[in-house]
């Protein structure tokens, strides 16, 4: 959803049409000729406890909202997982993105895996990040989240897979940079559906 070669909606990866995730969104910008399981998320602070030490508010362990975020929050990080796995070989065959991917989330991925095979690249490494959920939306038909990332590309490169060298990237680039992340629970199974990398650093 979305690897900065440019920005896309999903993978994360690099900047390419509209983001797929975050950091795959950056790769694609520059290979078009454009000049665009990872690290589990912070724990949900706990409720502090009152004087006599019993908590005021149930535990995020057994408050439902607190729950559902914990999960939303644990399909972001597998779908992260799962995008570098595809990226290093260059396809999602053999991974489980499917499982954690959904709409144009999983639509952009694949659109920009195929571009990378087309020019022999793959990746080395893997994007950290660190997400937070803004707003979970339970009651509706389909529970939604919404997410803001701040991912960090750093170590993830993208070289030609033959030869392991880098692919030139455009020295501008935003290498940490706020991604926002829709999610949703099909079924009972929270999946990214959309990944967009925004301009601002972080």
């Amino acid at each position: 959803m979305t690897p900065n070669i440019r920005r896309r909606t999903g993978l994360g990866a690099v900047h390419i049409r509209k983001c797929v995730t975050a950091v795959a969104a950056a790769c694609l910008v520059i290979l078009t000729g454009c000049s665009n399981d990872s690290k589990a998320p912070a724990a949900t602070p706990t409720t502090p406890s009152t004087t006599n030490g019993a908590s005021s508010t149930p535990s995020p362990s057994t408050h439902p909202q607190a729950a559902e975020k914990a999960a939303a929050l644990n399909a972001y990080s597998r779908f992260w997982a799962e995008q570098v796995k595809a990226y290093a070989k260059g396809d999602t065959k053999g991974t489980d993105f499917g499982r954690y991917a959904g709409a144009k989330a999983l639509v952009s991925t694949e659109t920009d895996l195929t571009d990378l095979r087309s020019k022999g690249i793959v990746t080395t490494g893997a994007p950290t990040h660190n997400a937070k959920v803004d707003k979970l939306d339970s009651a509706r038909k389909v529970p939604s989240a919404q997410l803001t990332d701040c991912l960090d590309s750093t170590d993830w490169k993208f070289v030609y897979r033959k030869s392991g060298k880098p692919v030139a990237m455009p020295e501008n680039r935003l290498i940490r940079y706020e991604t926002k992340v829709t999610a949703e629970k099909w079924g009972k199974q929270w999946r990214i559906v959309e990944v967009t990398p925004q301009q601002d650093a972080c």
